[in-house]
């Protein structure tokens, strides 16, 4: 099983969203990451088949998914950012119906939406509308409609804008348990959402592709190059305009700065462990991005 990306670009008008990317996804955990208005979006509506590519090809097996239509959405379990339901449908009532556009019928269709409000942690709200969920409770059931007819590929957009921090724990889990005979694509800004769960760490910057690895390589070309220095105040200005500064925090009178340098940017300064949040600064820190 295999999704390809070649070349996909996405045009509106004279500007440019998503430019010639191409990647190779087989069964495992994709973390998609990128600042808001990288172009995350539009890239997973077009590997959904809502968008259609300007130039490029996505494809499923080899077949360009326009080409294979119901066959491949009959495979594609898909989460929106902007995820909305029936307000007056119960959330049993919402996945019973999404599992008959799925066509998921009879005993098995029932078993199932049960299984997904248990595995979403609705159960003991599945008789209560879904106009009176709080934004969190409505993205656990677009997680479980996504989830539903227990697709190949998973896509997921921004799918924990809502959730608290023990929801956000929960679908960190739900991920893991779900990845080892699927394609899952998570989108997302927030670091910590695929720094446990991811098996590929993907950046997308101003429409492009700007770094693809395995997580376990992911900090690997900044080993050496990640320094902490704490310093007093007046000195912490002079060295954030010197170097590439990731962090700031203040510890009374003194600043502890992370820097991101190829030599020890001063005395004093020690050496750290690089981490994935390290690497999505360097690429999204504000000196870089003007």
């Amino acid at each position: 099983m295999e999704l390809t990306l070649s070349g996909v670009t996405k045009t509106f008008r004279d500007r440019t969203v998503v430019n010639g990317i191409s990647a190779r996804l087989t069964p495992g955990i994709y973390g998609l990451l990128g600042a808001n208005g990288a172009g995350k979006t539009t890239l997973m509506r077009m590997i959904c088949g809502v968008l259609d590519p300007t130039a490029g090809t996505v494809s499923f097996d080899g077949i360009p998914i326009q080409n294979l239509g119901e066959r491949y959405y009959a495979r594609l379990g898909y989460l929106p950012q902007d995820f909305n339901c029936y307000p007056d449908f119960t959330a049993r009532q919402f996945l019973r119906y999404m599992a008959a556009v799925k066509g998921l019928r009879g005993p098995s269709a029932k078993r199932r939406v049960e299984e997904m409000l248990d595995l979403v942690n609705l159960a003991d709200a599945a008789d209560r509308r879904v106009g009176g969920f709080s934004g969190g409770m409505k993205r656990r059931l677009g997680i479980a409609q996504a989830e539903l007819a227990d697709p190949s590929v998973l896509v997921f957009d921004e799918p924990t804008a809502g959730l608290d921090p023990k929801e956000r724990v929960r679908f960190r889990s739900l991920l893991a348990s779900l990845s080892h005979d699927k394609i899952v694509l998570l989108s997302t800004h927030i670091v910590s959402d695929i720094a446990s769960v991811a098996d590929v760490v993907l950046m997308m910057k101003a429409g492009s592709l700007v770094h693809a690895s395995s997580m376990d390589d992911a900090t690997a070309a900044l080993d050496g190059k990640i320094w902490e220095l704490e310093t007093p105040e007046e000195n912490a200005e002079r060295l954030m305009g010197k170097f590439t500064v990731l962090s700031v925090d203040a510890e009374g009178t003194k600043t502890l700065l992370r820097i991101a340098s190829d030599r020890k940017p001063a005395r004093g300064a020690r050496p750290a462990t690089a981490s994935l949040e390290d690497l999505f600064l360097l690429h999204f820190n504000d000196r870089n991005d003007c």
